[in-house]
């Protein structure tokens, strides 16, 4: 099987929280990457902030939803952090702004979707 049809049937198969976490990791990958990047690569920083930013907007407009299930409180808390990420990352473009909260960030929601261990999990 190739690698295409791999991961397309992986997408298919999985659950929802491993999807968000896949995504999570791999923009927040992104992000690091940019963090650590030559200061003058602005486009490898505005690539990945702009691609977090569309991330977080996404999440926001499906927590804004009125059929969205998650608790009215977490889905506020989630658009509430949305705007702040989209805030934050124009002032790292604009203003030189620390990139490493933006990290922060996607790294403590990846805590949050990562699969649970234990005897708890099942």
């Amino acid at each position: 099987m190739g690698l295409n049809a791999y991961q397309t049937a992986a997408t298919r198969s999985e659950d929802p929280r491993a999807t968000e976490y896949r995504l999570f990791a791999q923009v927040t990958r992104a992000l690091m990457d940019a963090d650590d990047a030559d200061a003058l690569d602005v486009k490898t920083k505005a690539e990945a902030l702009d691609w977090n930013r569309r991330v977080w907007s996404a999440f926001a407009l499906d927590c804004a939803e009125a059929n969205n299930q998650l608790p009215e409180q977490l889905r506020a808390s989630i658009i509430s952090l949305s705007i702040f990420v989209s805030k934050h990352s124009s002032s790292v473009m604009r203003d030189g702004a620390d990139m490493e909260i933006l990290i922060d960030i996607n790294k403590t929601i990846m805590q949050g979707l990562a699969p649970q261990s234990g005897p708890a999990a099942g």
